[in-house]
């Protein structure tokens, strides 16, 4: 059984290193960026830190691999946060030096890709924190939300427990980062119904693990990061979500039905659904076509667990992941789940 522990945090006035483990977008796109970067600067108090390839688009792994490294080796450095996703950050992972991150181990900040990284730490032993990328979260035009920057402020600066609240209002339609009129107003939201919970008569609590499903896919495919023994996640708290990419629901049932097969699926005894996106770019759906696709997505996660976990309690539409507002949810951290009260509650 793998030992994991939290990381020290920083304090106000620390510095906190910006680095791209899976894409160099902020070279593409400046404006989202940078005003992440000044966010992290005047709302956290703390001074971002760059490292050559932040900004470079079609970086190699080992470059991001070395930012990765200097990051955590620098002792002036006290956290660490993802720009953005990206693709391919599982081709860094061979690169990490594993003894060398846990020996200077300190809280990371990242999602979408960075499942990779996430649960690269948790295998070091080392707490993560999934959420708040600076381009997403800190980025957003004209304010962050509200639930966005209280969590992430309690995950950057606090150790105890913090209870999670389901959105008044949320997004997911995206704007084009591109078009200078994007930051002149805030994202339009719709209003929230709350979570939905199954299988709610008891009290789970136990160690998160998980991310993005897309990327679990293919960690498990790659075999990388994936405990050998997996009584180590026994009683734990699942996490998943899904990307722009939407993946139907037949490809959600059938990763799932893996992971099941692998009897990894039926060893937790929560499940945290995060709200699905469900509009992209490729995928304009109409409200009617996102009902639809939701929908489809829930019965891909019930039939599974139905087959696979069927006592595991699931709490469906947590504000985390690519929806807005992004709730930090720690990553091999301790996560409450009380189904009879209806609150998750999360140790940060």
């Amino acid at each position: 059984m793998t030992t994991i522990s939290y990381p020290p945090k920083p304090s106000p006035g620390d510095r906190i290193a910006v680095i791209s483990p899976g894409s160099g977008l902020p070279g593409l796109f400046p404006r989202p960026f940078e005003l992440g970067l000044e966010r992290l600067r005047k709302e956290y108090d703390l001074e971002p830190v760059e490292y050559p390839a932040t900004r470079k688009m079609g970086s190699t792994p080992q470059e991001r691999a070395e930012d990765i490294h200097a990051a955590f080796a620098d002792p002036d450095i006290k956290a660490v946060m993802a720009s953005i996703g990206g693709d391919d950050q599982i081709t860094v992972l061979p690169f990490l030096d594993r003894e060398l991150i846990r020996a200077n181990a300190k809280p990371f900040f990242g999602m979408s890709d960075n499942t990779n990284l996430l649960a690269f730490l948790r295998n070091a032993g080392i707490v993560g924190y999934h959420g708040a990328t600076v381009m997403t979260a800190l980025g957003r035009p004209v304010a962050m939300s509200r639930l966005t920057a209280d969590s992430l402020r309690a995950a950057l600066f606090t150790s105890g427990e913090y209870e999670l609240s389901p959105a008044d209002r949320w997004n997911d339609i995206d704007r084009d980062w591109a078009d200078p009129a994007t930051f002149d107003a805030e994202p339009g939201t719709k209003p929230g119904a709350g979570w939905t919970w199954v299988n709610a008569e008891r009290v789970v609590e136990g160690r998160s693990w998980g991310g993005c499903l897309e990327i679990l896919g293919w960690l498990l495919m790659a075999d990388r990061e994936i405990p050998r023994d997996l009584t180590e996640f026994d009683g734990g708290v699942l996490l998943l979500e899904t990307s722009e990419e939407m993946p139907s629901g037949t490809e959600i049932f059938r990763t799932l039905r893996n992971m099941g097969e692998r009897g990894l699926l039926q060893r937790f005894s929560a499940l945290l659904m995060g709200r699905p996106k469900t509009w992209s770019f490729e995928h304009p759906n109409s409200p009617e076509e996102a009902a639809r696709y939701a929908e489809e997505q829930r019965e891909a996660v019930l039939r599974a667990a139905r087959i696979y976990a069927p006592h595991t309690a699931i709490v469906f539409d947590v504000d985390f992941g690519h929806t807005d507002p992004q709730l930090v949810i720690p990553y091999g951290g301790l996560v409450r789940v009380d189904g009879p009260a209806r609150r998750i509650t999360v140790a940060y």
